[in-house]
């Protein structure tokens, strides 16, 4: 797919079908793997509807990674008892997470925005209010009930709620950046996760 001056996304009725049949192609071949041919046929419909809705495969591949963010925070706040202990619901925040910035998904997204930052600013604004930042509303919506029910104490739950995520991606994410070969055993997952749950209780614990 060619490059474009600034990108554009149609949507249509087949738009949904598009955006299911890449998220397949994507999620099992990853960005470079992925043709458009066999995109196209996941999704069942042809080269030029495609082609239509995103003529550049990066806005496809971004429109998916946006539309995962929101799936994975759905699941994972369906996922959450307000009636549990704050550790372990933040534990599980923290693995699910770590599952995505450790994913070969989560790396070409990042990858991707930082590469296309110059030419394409709105790509990465558009990620980050779509996925990232619907991450930390989340976070913060159930921090705000914790602290209602004196299981918490913040006076900055935004801020507090950015610190859990940064947290979560202690030594690992850079190490996964460079490329270096000894990253992100599961013993190495199990230390950031442990860590980032309590330091957070340390400081916000009631």
């Amino acid at each position: 797919m060619g490059a474009l001056d600034q990108p554009e996304v149609r949507k249509g009725r087949k738009f949904d079908q598009v955006l299911e049949g890449a998220r397949v192609v994507f999620l099992r071949d990853g960005f470079d793997g992925a043709s458009v041919d066999d995109i196209a046929r996941e999704a069942g419909v042809s080269k030029a509807t495609l082609y239509s809705y995103f003529p550049d495969k990066r806005l496809l591949f971004m429109e998916v990674a946006k539309a995962e963010c929101r799936r994975q925070a759905d699941e994972a706040e369906a996922l959450i008892d307000d009636a549990a202990p704050v550790q372990e619901v933040l534990r599980m925040a923290a693995g699910r997470i770590m599952d995505f910035i450790l994913s070969d998904f989560g790396q070409r997204v990042f990858r991707i925005c930082v590469a296309e930052s110059d030419r394409f600013p709105g790509l990465g604004h558009e990620f980050y209010h779509s996925g990232p930042e619907q991450i930390r509303l989340r976070v913060s919506e159930y921090l705000r009930k914790a602290v209602a029910r004196g299981a918490l104490r913040i006076d900055d739950i935004p801020f507090a709620a950015e610190q859990f995520l940064q947290l979560c991606k202690a030594d690992l994410h850079e190490r996964l950046i460079f490329g270096l070969a000894d990253c992100c055993s599961p013993p190495d997952r199990e230390r950031v996760i442990r860590g980032a749950v309590e330091m957070f209780m340390a400081r916000y614990g009631a």
